[in-house]
């Protein structure tokens, strides 16, 4: 038994025995709304199912042919894999028609038949003439070499073989990959007694089991799946090509509606800013405008929004690549298909593919950046991914942001990520949730590095480098990625472009250069230190000394201590080094005869020092590992 899982959809112009044809093919009458038996027309869309000899299984979905409900008829046409074109043998090509063959083209729909019904309304010399308008009006369409059968749903004539020919042709048709996030665009929000929140669609992308959880785009709220059906039977998992039904848990009915996404947490990033290509179709009449409003249809839903052009307009009949900003935001995916409406009056104008689904706004005075859409829409999974990761600058991109940006997963994503890392085009960065940047965008931030680093030693000449945390910040005001600012560090230590020492980073080549003035204030702060001994000034009691000379004594102290000429102590201490180096002997000499140093000793060793320089002299010690404290006593360590 065939277990691919592929959609038949209807299309064609109202009354022209779409429904009817359903029903005869499949038993199921679709017309499910008391409004719809009454006036006898399609309004909503409705669903069946049919069984081949084979055992395969097809779904399928009517769509409204009336022009009122067009918009019905665009949500139904997502997702299917066939169409059947229907046009009613005793009228002929009509305006839904070909409206309707056009929707199936923007969407992407590439295989399909051509059914001529009411046969039985007609003679043959009629018949064939409507034959050869048929094949006429789907020339230079996917359709133009596909089978065109006459059927008479009323009498049953002709049914025989279009099963026989759908059955054969659904046979041929690729079924949609399992690879990449689930998704199901909502068409049908409702709720039933004891069971909760249902929602109904047809599944367009990857695959969903029982209990698995998913998100509700575009607001993300997150359900359960409690119970899947597709065609009225219990299943454990839902899979491209599948109407379905899903039974959600954890979520009211009125937060959920037509138009909305049930797909794999954090598989999709609302926008309201999209990039387009656009097919501008001849039959428009009219050219379309710089910011003209237009109805922007995806998946189920409709959007108000904003053409945005680089031009002022685009011609019927040509191709062009846009921008649109929406009223709401939508989640969508790269290469997902769309159609655009006019405002009013309303009618199908163009449509086409996404190209981006998170860019960001195109000025109209940069070329450049419109440029970028048709390399988008030329380029392969490569290309596209590197000019995601140019994009995303320095921040990266995690792998499920570049699927989600790329439409690529899995293996294929894998390939292209091994590919473009060994080739050095992109790096990776490790440590938690990896993370991608581009290597050029790499690159500029090593020379950005550099010139921080050589406009900071420009700026101060006296002192040995900067802060590697400022560094850090200045590099990524907003960004706190400390892997990618090691990883920058250590390739510019190793390159021998930079020195680190401790929390300082320095150009490699930058040497501390004194005047002859600043060689003066530090051999006079240096003397100063050195005739105080054992109770030295303070920071600022020094820099006093210094009149007229106060900033300069300043940056001159703080050099004085990064050559370690100054020592700082607790309490603010600032002590000479040959200072330090004699307390150090002689605390060593004293315990070496006397086996220990208590408090009392130290002071009469430095002639009466008080607590407040003997503590922390004492303290130093112990850090620098010449004594141990062992209850009252000092000894030396071994």
């Amino acid at each position: 038994m065939d277990t691919r899982t592929i959609i038949i959809g209807t299309a064609g112009h109202i009354d022209h025995g779409k429904t009817t044809l359903v029903k005869a093919l499949t038993g199921i009458d679709t017309d499910r709304l008391k409004d719809e038996k009454e006036r006898g027309i399609t309004i909503e869309l409705g669903f069946a199912h049919l069984s081949f000899a084979s055992g395969q299984q097809v779904g399928v979905v009517d769509v409204p042919g009336h022009e009122r409900f067009v918009k019905n008829m665009v949500a139904g046409a997502t997702g299917i894999d066939f169409v059947i074109l229907v046009v009613a043998a005793d009228e002929g090509v009509m305006p839904q028609t070909r409206e309707h063959l056009e929707i199936c083209q923007l969407l992407g729909v590439k295989k399909g038949i051509v059914v001529l019904t009411k046969k039985d309304l007609v003679d043959q010399e009629w018949l064939e003439m409507v034959t050869e308008d048929t094949r006429a009006f789907v020339s230079g369409t996917f359709l133009e070499d596909a089978p065109l059968l006459a059927v008479s749903s009323t009498t049953g004539e002709g049914l025989d073989e279009l099963l026989k020919v759908l059955e054969k042709m659904v046979a041929e048709v690729v079924p949609r990959s399992v690879v990449g996030p689930y998704r199901l665009p909502v068409d049908r929000v409702f709720s039933i007694r004891g069971f909760g929140t249902v929602v109904t669609g047809t599944s367009i992308s990857g695959q969903i089991r029982l209990g698995d959880e998913v998100s509700i785009y575009p607001t993300g709220i997150t359900a359960r799946i409690r119970g899947i059906q597709s065609h009225g039977h219990d299943i454990q998992e839902a899979r491209p090509g599948m109407r379905t039904a899903l039974n959600l848990q954890g979520i009211a009915r009125e937060h959920i509606k037509r138009g909305d996404v049930i797909a794999t947490p954090g598989s999709l990033h609302p926008s309201y800013l999209l990039d387009l290509e656009l097919l501008y179709l001849a039959s428009a009449g009219r050219p379309l405008r710089h910011r003209r409003p237009v109805r922007f249809h995806v998946g189920t839903t409709e959007v108000i929004g904003r053409v945005l052009l680089q031009g002022m307009e685009v011609s019927p009949g040509s191709k062009a690549y846009i921008q649109i900003r929406l009223e709401k935001p939508v989640a969508v995916l790269s290469r997902d298909n769309y159609v655009i409406r006019s405002y009013s009056p309303i009618r199908t104008i163009g449509g086409g593919m996404i190209l981006n689904p998170v860019p960001r706004k195109r000025k109209r005075t940069r070329p450049e950046l419109w440029a970028e859409l048709e390399s988008l829409a030329r380029s392969g999974p490569t290309d596209i991914i590197e000019y995601h990761l140019r994009q995303a600058g320095v921040r990266g991109l995690t792998e499920a942001e570049i699927a989600m940006r790329a439409t690529v997963y899995g293996k294929q994503l894998d390939r292209e990520l091994d590919h473009l890392l060994r080739s050095g085009r992109i790096i990776g960065l490790e440590g938690g949730e990896k993370r991608f940047v581009h290597r050029k965008v790499y690159e500029a931030l090593k020379g950005r590095t550099e010139e921080i680093l050589n406009a900071f030693h420009r700026d101060n000449p006296l002192v040995q480098g900067l802060a590697k945390e400022e560094l850090r910040s200045r590099l990524f005001p907003t960004l706190k990625d400390q892997k990618l600012f090691q990883r920058l560090l250590s390739d510019l230590v190793a390159s021998g472009k930079i020195l680190q020492e401790k929390d300082l980073v320095q150009i490699s080549t930058h040497q501390v250069a004194l005047g002859k003035e600043e060689e003066e204030i530090k051999k006079r702060l240096e003397r100063t230190f050195k005739q105080a001994g054992l109770q030295p000034p303070s920071r600022r009691d020094a820099i006093t000394l210094m009149k007229g000379y106060e900033a300069a004594a300043d940056r001159i102290f703080d050099l004085m201590v990064r050559e370690k000429v100054l020592v700082p102590l607790k309490g603010g201490l600032y002590y000479h080094y040959s200072t330090l180096d004699r307390v150090k002997d002689m605390v060593s000499e004293f315990i070496k005869r006397q086996g220990g140093l208590e408090i009392k000793d130290f002071r009469d060793l430095t002639g009466g020092l008080s607590r407040k320089y003997m503590i922390p002299l004492l303290d130093y010690l112990d850090s620098q590992r010449i004594t141990i404290r062992i209850g009252d006593r000092r000894i030396l360590r071994q």
